[in-house]
């Protein structure tokens, strides 16, 4: 074989391993970008349940000592307001905020501002459980219609962030269900 011959060989052997050691390296990075942010994804789906989980406990328990102090009429079975229940609640609120930590770590700018709206909520249900005065923002009725709505649009946008498809129901589902007859002064869940 002629020299010009060996030449070409040997060129199209080094341009074969650089082109494969080229497409190895963009294959490899490809995939640990795919890895990096399914590891991402798990630990803010993770984070968003959490806080959503304790954020609707805490409202819960706001609900049930605002109906035991008489200023929620239904929906909840009473929850005496005593030292020993405050504690409790000043404990989860410390998880909400270290939660809510997270969240704002991991979590996209809407949803994040997302659920510090939702914090603003559930602190005023919390005022309004406790009878701290606040100014014109309705009573307790229209507080907890605008923590469920700012639950629901947090809920929404971090599904969106995951790229979770689908919506939390099909339809509209009727409240309170036919099973419980005419319960006019409740409010849904």
């Amino acid at each position: 074989m002629s020299l010009t011959g060996q030449l070409a060989t040997l060129l199209g052997v080094a341009l074969g391993a650089v082109l494969s050691m080229a497409t190895t390296m963009i294959v490899e990075k490809a995939r640990w970008h795919r890895e990096q942010s399914v590891r991402w994804d798990e630990r803010r789906l993770s984070a968003y349940a959490e806080y959503a989980h304790v954020v609707k406990d805490l409202a819960h328990r706001y609900r049930r000592i605002a109906v035991a102090k008489g200023i929620a009429v239904s929906g909840a079975a009473p929850l005496e307001p005593t030292d020993e229940v405050f504690a409790e609640v000043a404990e989860a609120e410390v998880q909400r905020s270290a939660l809510a930590e997270t969240v704002w770590l991991l979590g996209d700018a809407k949803t994040n501002t997302a659920a510090v709206r939702l914090n603003h909520c559930l602190w005023h249900l919390e005022w309004l459980a406790r009878e701290l005065p606040t100014r014109g923002q309705g009573g307790w009725d229209q507080a907890y219609e605008d923590f469920r709505q700012a639950r629901q649009h947090f809920l929404e946008l971090a599904r969106a962030g995951l790229g979770v498809r689908g919506a939390r129901i099909a339809e509209s589902v009727p409240w309170p269900p036919p099973w419980r007859g005419d319960l006019s002064q409740d409010t849904p869940r």
